[in-house]
């Protein structure tokens, strides 16, 4: 039954997904019993976060309750007052919280509890783990200062990232895919090989989008004259910090292999997307373009999308 309630929590929290930016998406649950008496997730930056919005509607039942909250309540005076302080007003007895505040400034907030009585608890995996991936690309950015970085590939099953005589790799379902990356990413970025190849647009494209992401070329210009990308030149490690600082919590690198070797050399991809096609063609550049070491993922998963497999593993999990 607890572990039902911090689900909930995460599918409240999904309800804020792509307005809050740029604070995470939370949700919380106020139980007395085996009963929910409020709910509530954080709708909008600068609006109540979702523990205030459970215990408001809780309405005066939350004194002794257990409050299932998807991260940390904050001990930090932002544009909302301390999460924590109101728990504690409220009389609740125990929360249960998905994960730590990685954020220098705002965490805290389970040890304000602990010291005023308040039972805490920390969820364990897998639900820890879900808490965390829902918001991993907030985590990245508010620990490191820099955005979550997914590095995003299409192979055939012998390695290649092109076809002989065929201009996409992947099915339908998988590019469909690829721009709802797109659609929920800060930034989308590729090297000025791809650039001098393809000339790509990089914008999301006949799915649903709040707002365009960021578009990037890494590396020595000129970009052409019809380019609409962004070049950065820099080091990769100065030019992540300089994203972060502009906001942008999320990057989805998707080529080409020279690229994606530099950021694994400087270890800086975070989650690996690889799109398997059904097709074996012969020749053609792999999918890297060399790496000093082996690298290994964690959290592997692997499912159909189409007539493709994607997958899915992590370099640093949230």
């Amino acid at each position: 039954m607890e572990s039902g309630f911090l689900e909930r929590a995460l599918e409240l929290a999904e309800r804020g997904r792509g307005t809050t930016h740029p604070n995470p998406i939370v949700g919380a649950v106020v139980v007395v019993g085996d009963e929910v008496v409020g709910e509530g997730w954080h709708e909008r930056k600068g609006g109540p976060h979702a523990e205030i919005v459970a215990l408001e509607a809780a309405s005066g039942r939350a004194r002794g309750s257990t409050v299932y909250v998807t991260l940390e309540p904050c001990a930090h005076q932002g544009d909302t007052p301390p999460c924590a302080d109101a728990l504690i007003e409220a009389g609740v007895a125990r929360v249960v919280a998905g994960q730590i505040d990685p954020h220098p400034e705002h965490g805290g907030g389970l040890g304000l509890l602990r010291e005023a009585g308040v039972d805490v608890e920390l969820a364990e995996d897998p639900l820890a783990f879900r808490c965390r991936q829902q918001i991993e690309e907030w985590r990245t950015w508010a620990a490191l200062g820099r955005p979550f970085v997914t590095l995003k590939v299409a192979v055939t099953l012998d390695g290649r990232v092109t076809v002989p005589g065929r201009r996409w790799v992947t099915g339908e379902s998988s590019r469909r895919l690829v721009h709802v990356l797109r659609a929920q990413s800060d930034a989308v970025a590729v090297g000025m090989g791809t650039v001098r190849w393809d000339n790509p647009r990089l914008d999301a494209r006949d799915v649903p989008v709040i707002r365009q992401p960021r578009r990037i070329a890494f590396g020595r210009g000129p970009l052409p004259e019809d380019s609409e990308l962004e070049l950065r030149s820099g080091l990769l490690e100065e030019e992540l910090e300089a994203l972060g600082v502009d906001g942008v919590q999320s990057l989805l690198l998707e080529g080409g292999p020279t690229l994606a070797a530099a950021f694994l050399e400087r270890d800086l991809v975070d989650k690996v997307l690889v799109f398997v096609a059904p097709t074996f063609a012969g020749e053609g550049p792999g999918m890297l373009a060399g790496l000093p070491r082996p690298f290994e993922l964690s959290r592997l998963e692997a499912r159909a999308i189409g007539e493709d497999v994607l997958l899915q593993g992590y370099l640093h999990e949230p």
